[in-house]
């Protein structure tokens, strides 16, 4: 299943929407859940990284339709906040506490958050810099994030992000983030990689994502 899921990213010719734009069309049809193998693989990584939640405060961050932050829920996190840049996206998660904001503009105090949750967001944008510095301000001293994304080699193979929307297949903006990026962005943020994770599948050897976890120090 995931090498046809990963043949059909690779068609041309798609048109290329916003991720704003592409979220706003996807909302209604976007389970709060791993919803192809691609996500299972990394929400699975996720969770083999993921810090102690319980009695913790946590950000969904670009939490769609709120996927980490259910599970951060589920894990007894003491409050749950889900920030996103879609309207649509949030109108459908089941969160209790949603605010439009995107990653390069946290809409919350400095040092309030325990730990940060970000689920195949940031390569929809094209300054990861911003989006680590907001990370870094809003995380306490010792807080840990956890990050995911499509995985560069994917996208510089030719695989793209892309969603059905009725009869009609979009490509999602994508924009790749190499690790020499993300080192230089959290060394400038007072974050340090303490773990990267590649996960691939049997019998293919590009890995499909990749999961950062990040501590301030």
């Amino acid at each position: 299943m995931i090498r046809r899921l990963l043949s059909q990213m690779r068609r041309r010719n798609l048109q290329r929407l916003t991720s704003q734009s592409a979220y706003e069309r996807w909302a209604k049809d976007y389970p709060p859940i791993a919803h192809n193998r691609l996500m299972e693989i990394e929400q699975l990584t996720m969770i083999d990284l993921m810090p102690e939640l319980s009695g913790r405060c946590v950000l969904d961050l670009a939490c769609g339709t709120g996927r980490y932050g259910l599970i951060a829920q589920q894990d007894n996190a003491q409050s749950v906040i889900g920030v996103d840049d879609s309207k649509a996206m949030l109108l459908e998660s089941p969160l209790q506490q949603c605010i439009v904001g995107s990653m390069s503009q946290i809409p919350l105090s400095t040092e309030t958050i325990d730990v940060v949750l970000c689920g195949l967001a940031v390569g929809h944008s094209p300054d990861l810099g911003s989006i680590i510095d907001e990370i870094s301000r809003v995380l306490i001293h010792g807080g840990v994030a956890l990050l995911s994304d499509f995985h560069p080699f994917q996208y510089l193979s030719g695989a793209r992000r892309t969603f059905q929307s009725g009869r009609e297949i979009y490509e999602v903006e994508h924009y790749v983030h190499l690790y020499q990026v993300w080192q230089s962005a959290c060394q400038s943020a007072g974050l340090h990689i303490d773990a990267v994770v590649e996960p691939t599948i049997p019998n293919y050897n590009m890995p499909v994502v990749i999961v950062y976890r990040l501590v301030k120090s």
